[in-house]
């Protein structure tokens, strides 16, 4: 057995969740050479690299795909925010079992088969993590009431806003992946009443970063911060400055090379990727595609480049539709749940069609 002492210098996971509008989006610009994923189009403002805000958990999935790729480039993958990520995941889990919402599954399977491809999203973020590149996830936080078992009453506390139920189960994912976790809020000094002692308002109002576990709020580091710390990046600066772009070694190991990094890809995930720079720029890959096919499926067209008759081509064959039924005709949970949700599949089809085509 191999021994390996000492720390590992690495890239971190770091988690930055709190109340709306707080500046959740600008710390997180300033990590080292982020690149966004911004699932909510809300770093408008921001002058920052992005990726196009996904329309599916497929083109969630194949844009981080696409920034494993581009770790030299890039150093910090930052998703704002993993809580609409999440509606995402959703969507495809319920796509994926022609359900109409994820209550209709039944005895709570809806919410394991979430916590389950959600924990999949996850590795697939710790192999970015592989490559070298930081990640930082934003999230809305919720208030929520909490009872310790050992206590009596209830209280109530800040938490990661990843729904009410699914709070249980993807919740937890997230904080056990994650290297940090800070919680942002504004910090209240004091709580003054009024005249008659009727009417209770607070003083104070400094974003503050909270670092450690509190009765009111989720929290943790692995670096020796203080409870407390100032809404500023250079607070925290000296984590991600000093493991950025490391990738994940042993002492005994050399660093791989570069060239040697796309084959630890999974085989079905190269063979459904498109060319690297149309992940990133989805305007070069413009068409005539009809506006009216739903966006999630026109956007992995689009970024593909794959025609609405190559589409036909492969649902003809494979039986659901004639030839030359118009997408827009398709039932939107067989557009959902098979060709968005499988589109790695039906991409590889479409190369094999293309194949067959006299050049």
């Amino acid at each position: 057995m191999e021994i390996i002492s000492g720390k590992i210098e690495k890239a971190k996971k770091c988690v930055l969740y709190g109340p709306e509008g707080i500046g959740k989006s600008s710390l997180a610009a300033q990590f080292p050479k982020p690149i966004f994923i911004d699932t909510e189009g809300s770093t408008t403002e921001l002058n920052v690299d992005r990726l196009p805000k996904p329309s599916s958990w497929t083109m969630l999935n194949q844009q981080v795909d696409w920034v494993k790729q581009q770790a030299g480039r890039f150093k910090t993958l930052v998703i704002d925010t993993i809580d609409w990520a999440e509606m995402l995941c959703i969507e495809s889990v319920c796509s994926q079992h022609n359900k109409k919402g994820i209550e209709d599954f039944g005895y709570g399977n809806g919410y394991v088969y979430t916590k389950e491809e959600f924990g999949r999203f996850l590795n697939k973020l710790s192999d970015v993590i592989d490559a070298g590149v930081n990640v930082v996830l934003s999230a809305h936080s919720q208030i929520v009431k909490f009872e310790q078992p050992d206590e009596m009453g209830a209280y109530d506390r800040y938490q990661l806003k990843l729904g009410k139920k699914t709070s249980s189960q993807t919740a937890p994912l997230v904080k056990e992946w994650a290297d940090m976790v800070l919680f942002i809020n504004y910090k209240t000094y004091s709580v003054a009443t009024d005249d008659k002692g009727k009417k209770n308002k607070g003083q104070g109002g400094v974003r503050t970063i909270y670092t450690t576990h509190h009765p009111a709020w989720d929290a943790k580091n692995r670096h020796g911060l203080p409870d407390e710390l100032p809404l500023d990046y250079a607070s925290i600066a000296h984590i991600f400055n000093s493991s950025a772009s490391v990738p994940t070694q042993t002492q005994s190991a050399p660093p791989p090379p570069p060239v040697q990094e796309p084959i630890n890809q999974p085989p079905v995930q190269q063979e459904a990727a498109p060319p690297s720079n149309n992940v990133g720029n989805t305007q070069g890959a413009e068409s005539n595609l009809n506006p009216a096919i739903p966006k999630s499926l026109r956007d992995l067209m689009q970024q593909y480049s794959v025609s609405e008759e190559e589409i036909q081509v492969v649902v003809n064959d494979k039986g659901y539709y004639p030839m030359g039924t118009p997408i827009v005709n398709y039932d939107p949970g067989f557009i959902e749940g098979v060709l968005v949700a499988a589109w790695p599949q039906v991409y590889g089809m479409v190369e094999n069609f293309r194949k067959t085509l006299p050049f």
